[in-house]
């Protein structure tokens, strides 16, 4: 066995080897994969092999897509089979909100290039003739779709590999993981291997090969159990006249699967209350093993599939195949570097591990071998979640696992292991009739339900029964005065000789000189596309030089904090500190903002005393020491003001009462979105992502390229040469009880021009608004367009930024 390699892959199924197979055709040949008994011996070799393109995550849906279309050409490369069967697959709708469902992925679907159609009962029929189509308003039809089989997938990537150059060393366990000199030490059972990079993928393995390396992960698996029929005489008669296999068929409202096999059946239901397994690691007996069947728990699902099928219920059933399958609290993999360890990367958490593997393995593969992805991974990053307990990850994976078929909604909030991090105010919140969703783990109010009316979602993509009331939230802010509670934002404070150096090279913009002053900051990524969002403020000096206080994103924390740790220098001139827990913040906005602060605040809070843009530290109520900003995300007079936590109670009630004579409302998460998508303020993740440059999003006026070097800048110069090929537009669409949400078609002449990254109703411009990117040729104010809302191209126009308010004189007031 080799004792140094630039990358050891660890982990022999399917996502391992999709791995070390792309590495090596990046040109990496001095690349291992270690499996401790043999391959596709963890979930691969009991997966039931489908290829589902549907997903409703723009970067899963990505990789889903290069996964389908990579194993179609396998065979041909390497000359190993795979078993392909290019069936399609037909997604049934028993009800409006379910055809709705497909109707809004059909809008992702057509921005990343998947074919996928909706069809009516008749033509159901026709691909489907076994099935009775009693209850079904229509289905989503993918025709490149199908099933493979997973252990002839595994082995013709393994050969991929090892044609490039790779080598793979099976019976070889891994026994501890170390970090020497920058390098990476793995130890196994047959000696140790010196390495840069060090790749996990060990599926059921996940929480136990992090832990050699201090990391806790959420990657807990669920059993998942589908039934093998015997032959189904019906079936047999159909296949044996001529006709072609059936499509994969899957019954959401049912909840489960069906495929044909050998003239039998596989079905498998996604029921409630699977059991999460391996909690505690996996035991030294189990290998190539699975646990019992437990056919009661089926039953529902059977009976459902035999209502649907009626010769199902003609196939005895031969095996009933109960295996674990990785899952994550969100149901989407982890894919990228690991927090805090230098060249370490997960792809775990893969409970598509069969569709995912190949698209997983390109884009680890790119990330390694350039520096960056080519997909935005954002959605996948392993960093998304933070530190999370075994407890929480292992009920939040088993929600995960039952919700594979429940509806996605495009605001849903899912209830498993919550309320887990609340602020001070969050009881007084709460009695005021809040509405909670969850961000990063932080309770948050999303919108207050008034006195009488009932304190829930009723999820829906139309309009739903929030809309009036983030309306009236929206009104509040814009025409008197709102508080907002945004404690979840994450906070830094950087120090030191280097400081400003250090952040100038980071970031696009200029670093803030004046004490008090406020830049709005982007890191890049080397292509010039947004990797990180920060605001910065100059504070007073500190004892070890310059300071300066930083905030991003609350869902960013561990993202940036990450970012920013493996970024600092090792010279000591630079010191970090997170005190994210140590500040609450509350949002206090709107014409009458103002003369609610004065009424507590020790200070001149007038414009000529307190300009748009700067921060004062100032005494507020019995809080001494308020940092308070005059930013904000919503786009009217205001501050945000960031509070030592222990004092947050008090600045509530002082500033709830302070604000009774002018009215004052709270207000929630939605109608701040509703505010900021008026003003057309970017947000991060979404609207500033890996794809798309600053200066194709538009934020030209926070690039200084004379200002020496930054990570992206050459991108931004070679970009303003040669021409910026997409434009961040806002565009006004012509709804009627549906609004965009993110990743709508933008059509121009019958031709997808571009998409939405953002979407909603602007209750005060009384606007259906989306926020996204327009081929630049096509991009002009005042041009013509068509947007796919659902089933339906609404008329649309580009119209120009901040269609409130555009002049900022609100903010500026």
């Amino acid at each position: 066995m080799k004792t140094q390699a630039r990358a050891v892959v660890i982990g022999g199924g399917v996502v391992g080897v999709s791995t070390l197979y792309h590495l090596a055709k990046k040109g990496w040949t001095d690349v291992v994969l270690l499996e401790r008994t043999e391959l596709t011996a963890g979930s691969t070799w009991h997966a039931a092999g489908l290829l589902p393109l549907f997903n409703m995550s723009y970067s899963v849906g990505q990789l889903h897509q290069y996964s389908v279309e990579l194993y179609k050409t396998l065979e041909e490369e390497t000359g190993q089979a795979v078993s392909f069967h290019q069936t399609g697959n037909l997604r049934l709708a028993t009800n409006r909100e379910r055809m709705d469902e497909y109707r809004n992925y059909q809008c992702t679907a057509e921005t990343i290039g998947v074919e996928a159609h909706l069809i009516g009962v008749d033509e159901i029929k026709k691909l489907w003739p076994l099935a009775s189509m009693d209850g079904l308003i229509g289905a989503l039809w993918h025709p490149s779709d199908g099933h493979i089989a997973p252990v002839d997938l595994t082995m013709a990537l393994a050969k991929g590999a090892r044609m490039n150059g790779a080598e793979i060393y099976q019976q070889t366990e891994v026994t501890g993981i170390e970090r020497e000199n920058s390098e990476w030490i793995v130890k196994t059972d047959k000696g140790d291997i010196r390495c840069e990079h060090v790749i996990c993928a060990t599926g059921n393995y996940a929480r136990t090969t992090a832990k050699m390396v201090g990391l806790e992960i959420p990657a807990i698996p669920v059993e998942h159990q589908y039934i093998v029929t015997d032959v189904d005489p019906t079936l047999k008669e159909y296949r044996e006249a001529g006709n072609h296999e059936l499509p994969v068929l899957r019954e959401s409202d049912s909840q489960y699967y069906f495929r044909e096999e050998r003239h039998g059946w596989i079905l498998g239901p996604y029921e409630k209350f699977a059991p999460a397994c391996f909690v505690d690691g996996v035991p030294s007996t189990f290998e190539k093993d699975l646990f019992p069947g437990e056919l009661e728990r089926l039953m529902p699902h059977v009976e459902a599939c035999m209502a649907r099928v009626p010769s199902f219920e003609n196939a005895g059933i031969k095996d009933i195949v109960n295996g674990p399958i990785s899952y994550t609290p969100d149901g989407n993999p982890m894919v990228g570097p690991a927090f805090g360890l230098e060249n370490f990367w997960i792809s775990e958490g893969h409970s598509f591990g069969v569709t995912a593997a190949g698209g997983a393995g390109w884009q680890i593969a790119n990330w390694i071998v350039d520096g960056e992805p080519s997909v935005d991974m954002i959605g996948v990053d392993p960093r998304r979640f933070g530190v999370v307990s075994k407890n929480y990850a292992k009920i939040k994976n088993e929600e995960a696992y039952e919700h594979v078929f429940v509806n996605h909604f495009p605001m849903e909030e899912r209830e498993a292991g919550r309320p887990a991090k609340t602020t001070p105010a969050y009881p007084r919140l709460d009695a005021a009739g809040a509405v909670w969703g969850a961000r990063f783990g932080w309770e948050r109010p999303n919108w207050f339900a008034p006195e009488g009316v009932a304190r829930e979602d009723v999820y829906s993509f139309r309009r739903s029964n929030w809309f009036e009331h983030v309306g009236n939230e929206v009104r509040t802010m814009r025409e008197r005065v709102g508080l907002l509670e945004l404690s979840s934002f994450a906070k830094y404070e950087v120090e030191g000789p280097g400081a400003r150096d250090w952040l100038d090279r980071m970031v696009a913009n200029a670093i803030p000189k004046g004490i008090g002053r406020i830049n709005l900051c982007h890191a890049l990524n080397p292509s010039g596309s947004v990797r990180s969002e920060f605001t910065i403020t100059r504070m007073p000096d500190g004892i070890w030089g310059e300071r300066f206080f930083v905030i991003g994103p609350g869902a960013g924390h561990d993202y940036d904090f990450d970012f920013l740790c493996k970024q600092l220098p090792r010279d000591g001139s630079v010191y970090l500190k997170d005190i994210t827990t140590q500040y609450g913040v509350f949002v206090l906005a709107g014409p009458d903002a103002r003369k609610v602060l004065e009424k507590l605040a020790d200070a001149d809070v007038s414009n000529e005393a307190f300009p748009w843009l700067t921060m004062q530290e100032i005494p507020v109520g019995y809080c001494p020491n308020v940092r308070a900003l005059r930013v904000n995300f919503v786009g009217s007079l205001g501050w945000e003001l960031h509070h030592p936590i222990e004092y947050q109670l008090h600045l509530f009630d002082a500033l709830m009462e302070a604000g009774k004579e002018f009215d004052i409302g709270l207000v929630g998460m939605r109608a701040m979105d509703s505010m900021r998508l008026e003003k057309t303020y970017r947000l991060w993740g979404t609207d500033l992502n890996a794809e798309n440059t600053l200066l194709e999003a538009g934020l030209k006026r926070f690039v200084r390229l004379n200002k020496g070097e930054f990570t992206g800048r050459e991108a931004l110069v070679r970009q303003q040469e040669e021409g910026i090929p997409n434009t961040y537009c806002t565009i006004e669409i012509d709804a009627d009880d549906a609004d965009p949400f993110g990743n709508e078609p933008v059509f121009m002449d019958g031709e997808v021009v571009g998409r939405g990254t953002a979407g909603g109703y602007g209750h005060y411009v009384g606007k259906s608004l989306m926020l996204g990117y327009i081929r630049t040729d096509k991009a002009v104010v005042g041009a013509e367009c068509q947007v796919r809302v659902l089933d339906q191209l609404r008329p649309a126009r580009i119209v120009a930024e901040s269609p409130y308010d555009p002049d900022n004189e609100a903010l500026k007031a």
